[in-house]
């Protein structure tokens, strides 16, 4: 008997090194080559644990001794394996957690790279990992934490050709995205693959969080069989978000992730958590049911994954910026052009389109500022004000070459603030021609001004 202890051990050894070397492999290639976005690798093999070493029992000790887990929900959790979408705010304290409690093996996706804006709420990078790729550095941060975890980084854009494939190779998906094309993908693929779904989100001071397609639960689209209409979403980019709320979030992501995992029945099936950091309060919802005549998971259904998602939504499958084209080039200036009417003294008026927090952040001295939102308002509560100051530019040129120039972050607001003023100059007072700035403030910084922050 206590030889087979001994080969025991010494197998036991062995598969651990083995899998140290596998996952360094996986790392190695995310670090040192783009991959393929189609290709997600070979199949990924089996976890087989039978027990628990004297080193599990020490690292495990405190959790192994809760009445509801035990032995049983750890050999459970070091069998299973889980994939992360998304190593961001939410992803980084789920796979933290799940790391840190013995997941047999961590798939961790992202296509992006470590931004300095990125580590006020993504936690597992560093200021040395700037332009690393987000899943290769997640792997190094967990590595240290728990080697002895199996981690499979992705450098890749989830898309139709690759999510069904991926999905299928792991037991509990966790959604940690940031865009509505990509949760509706995610969500279909997990159903077509019969794979329960832990979702989650964040946005300023808020957080959302359930579990879709569990034992005949409702997935994404029983709540949601439309996309909302694309200009009433907003990322954490536009609409910012406090770092400690995806905290906050994706603690109870890995929470959900960890009950399932270990055999135990998740919170939130059929039921929305609400978290309203503001004001400290958490709210559960009652979601409806299962649709029986949902597109995806209804009782007739024959769905498959679509071929275009962000057509379907009308929106980018990324939280990269779309730039848009609402105007044609002679509507629109450089940053270069505009710095040289400054340099001219052309007489204008520079019209800043931005949210309030913005400009608080940053702006032009000489600059009027207008929200866009106030813009939009049919009340036309800001023409008062516009009109005073073109009857001040009128003073010093001529009514026929009053130039209005609009700007904003990135160049896409402003476009939306001239069609606007275009129409307010053919009905108002004082006529003028309205112009924007491609590429915005950011734009002024990278170009014109280098001391002039960015955000």
């Amino acid at each position: 008997m206590e030889a087979l202890r001994d080969e025991i051990r010494q197998k036991n050894a062995e598969i651990k090194s083995l899998r140290e070397q596998l996952a360094a492999c996986h790392a190695d290639k995310i670090c040192t080559s783009a991959l393929d976005p189609h290709d997600v690798g070979e199949k990924l093999v089996e976890i087989v644990k039978t027990s628990l070493t004297n080193a599990d029992i020490l690292r495990y000790s405190r959790q192994l001794v809760v009445p509801e887990f035990g032995v049983k929900g750890q050999l459970n959790i070091s069998r299973a394996s889980v994939l992360v979408i998304g190593c961001g705010g939410l992803g980084c304290p789920l796979a933290q957690y799940l790391a840190a409690a013995g997941i047999g093996r961590l798939g961790l996706l992202d296509y992006d790279v470590v931004e300095t804006s990125n580590l006020h709420r993504q936690v597992l990078h560093g200021e040395e990992r700037k332009g690393m790729s987000k899943s290769a550095s997640v792997v190094k941060t967990l590595r240290k934490l728990n080697s002895s975890v199996e981690y499979v980084p992705y450098q890749m854009m989830l898309d139709p050709s690759n999510a069904l494939q991926l999905i299928q190779q792991y037991d509990v998906i966790a959604d940690c995205s940031d865009n509505v094309p990509t949760r509706y993908l995610i969500n279909d693929a997990c159903v077509v693959a019969g794979k329960p779904l832990v979702s989650a989100s964040a946005l300023r001071w808020e957080g959302q969080l359930t579990v879709y397609n569990y034992k005949g639960g409702p997935c994404y689209r029983c709540l949601f069989p439309v996309p909302p209409p694309a200009e009433t979403v907003t990322n954490c980019a536009d609409g910012g978000v406090l770092g400690i709320v995806p905290g906050v979030m994706g603690c109870l992501q890995a929470l959900e992730v960890f009950k399932l995992v270990s055999g135990m029945a998740p919170s939130f099936s059929g039921v929305m958590l609400m978290f309203d950091a503001l004001d400290g309060k958490f709210r559960n919802i009652r979601i409806r049911s299962k649709k029986s005549d949902c597109l995806v998971c209804g009782r007739n259904s024959e769905f498959q994954i679509l071929g275009d998602y962000e057509t379907f939504c009308g929106s980018s499958a990324s939280d990269k910026c779309k730039t848009l084209n609402l105007l044609s080039n002679e509507e629109r200036v450089t940053v270069q052009v505009y710095k040289q009417m400054l340099d001219d003294k052309v007489p204008h008026l520079l019209i800043d389109v931005r949210p309030q927090p913005e400009v608080d952040i940053c702006h032009l001295e000489h600059s009027l500022h207008i929200p866009l939102s106030q813009l939009e308002d049919k009340n036309l509560t800001w023409s008062t004000v516009l009109t005073e100051r073109l009857a001040e530019l009128n003073k010093s040129t001529n009514e026929l070459d009053n130039k209005v120039i609009v700007i904003c972050k990135l160049g896409n607001d402003s476009q939306k603030a001239v069609k606007i003023l275009q129409e307010f100059s053919k009905k108002g007072i004082h006529k003028f021609m309205a112009q924007d700035i491609k590429g915005g403030l950011m734009a002024w910084s990278e170009k014109i001004d280098p001391t002039f922050p960015q955000y």
